[in-house]
């Protein structure tokens, strides 16, 4: 019989469940989720349920898109931990697993970055692989919590998809990251901003839905505030366009942001996602009192990605101490830092 196979055409047996074309494919079940028809199978449904000739059938798994144990303390100062529903996570660096010239590599600055939290993509099964090698060889789910991000998503409807084959597929993993998710609904593939309305609305479906919303927004402080009371468990504003290398843009309405969404809740995550290019671009970020920040392009595009993964670790931390300790007030003219009484020569 014929059946549309992740977008192709494709003969297969008659008589066929969703667990023997795994099987035929040389799939392992819990590195996939499926979709029959666009519903979701459970993979507790899996041997149970049929495939019919004509059925459209979708099989995902995880793709690099968006290390030691982080420093307990930096020179003598507790690093405290951060909270994001019900996830705890040592390191307030999150970093994404696209864009590296091999999956070697990004293991290794995964590891050099301190990160506990990686982002992935939630993509089509490739049914041929030329080295048969999977992102999940390379990145130990034991190790770390793993987001789930609905990048390349251009509506609402799109977005829900990705994030229950993403809660799926990480179920079957059993790693802790299952019930949360890097929203993305993007308005235009030029720009890569995002759609306030359907990102709006895809927020409000996934919370009723038991999801842990971690929501990717511009920098408009009314949108965020939006967000926030639809539920989101974090609001991430980007500092400039996604890739870009730009930095944060626009201080003054991250500003805004923080001050309003950490008014009445001084605990509330606010991420800065998307922009960073360089360490201190997420000093930046951190000094004026983001909780993290969350990059991919700024360590994978880097000439040395690994002194990069290293740097940003750094940087986070640099970041943290010096929101807390306090910077002095900028003055326009000179104030000497040594003494006038005493010079020599003069009485």
């Amino acid at each position: 019989m014929e059946i549309t196979l992740n977008g192709q055409k494709r003969d297969v047996p008659d008589a066929l469940t969703v667990a023997r074309l795994l099987g035929l494919l040389e799939l392992k079940p819990e590195h996939v989720a499926v979709e029959r028809n666009r519903d979701l199978v459970v993979r507790s449904r899996h041997a149970d349920t049929e495939i019919a000739p004509g059925d459209a059938i979708e099989i995902v798994t995880l793709v690099g898109g968006g290390g030691p144990e982080p420093s307990a303390e930096v020179d003598g100062v507790a690093a405290p931990s951060l909270t994001i529903g019900s996830h705890t996570v040592r390191s307030r660096l999150f970093v994404g697993t696209g864009k590296y010239a091999t999956l070697e590599l990004m293991r290794d600055c995964l590891e050099a970055s301190g990160a506990d939290v990686v982002t992935v993509a939630v993509r089509r099964e490739r049914l041929v692989d030329r080295e048969g090698r999977s992102l999940l060889d390379f990145l130990d789910p034991k190790r770390f919590t793993i987001l789930p991000n609905t990048a390349g998503c251009f509506n609402a409807e799109e977005s829900l998809r990705t994030a229950r084959l993403g809660r799926e597929l990480l179920q079957g993993l059993g790693n802790p990251g299952a019930d949360w998710v890097k929203l993305e609904v993007l308005a235009d593939p030029r720009t890569l901003l995002p759609d306030p309305v359907a990102t709006l609305e895809a927020t409000k479906v996934l919370v009723a839905e038991g999801f842990q919303v971690l929501c990717y927004t511009s920098d408009d402080p009314i949108m965020a505030r939006r967000l926030k009371e639809a539920g989101a468990a974090s609001v991430m504003p980007a500092g400039s366009p996604i890739g870009s290398g730009q930095g944060v843009l626009n201080p003054n309405n991250i500003r805004i942001i923080l001050e309003d969404l950490k008014a009445d809740d001084p605990s509330y995550p606010v991420i800065i996602d998307a922009g960073v290019g360089t360490a201190s671009d997420v000093a930046f970020a951190m000094e004026l009192g983001c909780d993290g920040v969350l990059l991919n392009t700024g360590i994978a595009g880097a000439a040395d990605p690994l002194r990069m993964a290293h740097a940003m670790r750094l940087a986070i931390e640099a970041g943290r101490l010096a929101a807390g300790a306090g910077r002095i007030p900028r003055k326009l003219y000179a104030s000497a830092s040594s003494p006038t009484q005493g010079l020599i020569g003069r009485n």
